[in-house]
């Protein structure tokens, strides 16, 4: 599904963002988002009162903005996501000056209609958290919310099962620029030092073979996705004596997205952000469950 206003989600392409499933927030509201701005900077100073956080030897300002972005829905019923930023302003600069964003942080629920159904009225359900920046921000920004909102994050790591799926289901889209080859990089285990295998397929070579795969178009079943990366596996070995299946598939690059094991992900073409978003708000959704 295309996103409604590509230039308004721009700034979320081509950064790196970390992964977190979130529970349900209990008593949040959108028509507070300004009372959180002003109560998440306090917080932000007092944890900076007890040094954390703090650049040393530099007086810092940070200024805190929480909005919403209604962009990004999969349906109607999804809440709308919410962005929040933390930028820096140093008092000895005019009041006007331009601010160095230092972190951004948001949540959204991209079709997440089955975690919605089965929760009380006072929770909000914004399951998928993504952040970008020091992780010292992230983490005292998670625990404003966890203690405001009565929620809990958890990292989000993607299994070598969701990385392969992530491979399929990318290379079947279209994508108008020359794309860039589809890399898969492969950590080999039990071994003294780590050693990782890269893979790289050109994109018209990885979308032939999927369509040779994918039996209706629009839909993706496992088996579809085991044949595929089967295919791939099986020519790799013919010209390299190398068992794939023996190793651990670790990161996935494609035109659409990359994504690693360890929760991190980065989005590259903004048609293509909503249709991302709603499988990892499946994948945050079943972490919470």
């Amino acid at each position: 599904q295309e996103s409604a206003y590509p230039q308004r989600t721009a700034f979320l392409l081509r950064k790196q963002w970390t992964l977190y499933s979130v529970t349900p927030l209990y008593r949040f509201s959108n028509a507070h988002l300004r009372d959180y701005a002003r109560l998440l900077s306090a917080f932000i100073a007092a944890e900076k009162q007890k040094g954390l956080a703090v650049e040393i030897g530099v007086e810092l300002d940070i200024k805190v903005a929480v909005s919403s972005l209604p962009d990004l829905k999969g349906s109607d019923r999804d809440q709308a996501a919410i962005l929040v930023q933390l930028s820096l302003r140093s008092p000895a600069s005019p009041k006007n000056s331009e601010e160095k964003l230092i972190w951004s942080g948001w949540f959204c629920c991209v079709s997440g209609d089955d975690l919605s159904d089965n929760v009380p009225e006072d929770f909000t359900c914004l399951p998928l958290f993504l952040a970008n920046g020091a992780e010292s921000y992230t983490s005292i920004v998670g625990s404003w919310f966890q203690k405001t909102f009565d929620c809990c994050f958890r990292r989000l790591a993607l299994s070598p099962l969701n990385l392969s799926w992530m491979a399929a289901m990318w290379t079947g889209c279209k994508v108008d620029k020359t794309a860039s080859a589809m890399e898969l990089v492969f950590s080999v285990p039990c071994l003294p030092h780590p050693l990782d295998i890269s893979y790289a397929i050109h994109p018209e070579d990885a979308k032939a073979l999927w369509d040779t795969v994918q039996k209706t178009p629009g839909e993706i079943t496992q088996e579809e996705v085991d044949v595929f990366m089967d295919c791939l596996y099986s020519h790799f070995h013919r010209h390299f004596k190398i068992h794939l299946s023996a190793t651990k598939l670790v990161k996935v690059s494609t035109a659409i997205a990359s994504a690693h094991c360890d929760g991190i992900i980065k989005f590259l073409q903004s048609q293509y952000l909503t249709g991302v978003l709603m499988l990892l708000t499946e994948l945050a959704i079943s972490q919470i469950q």
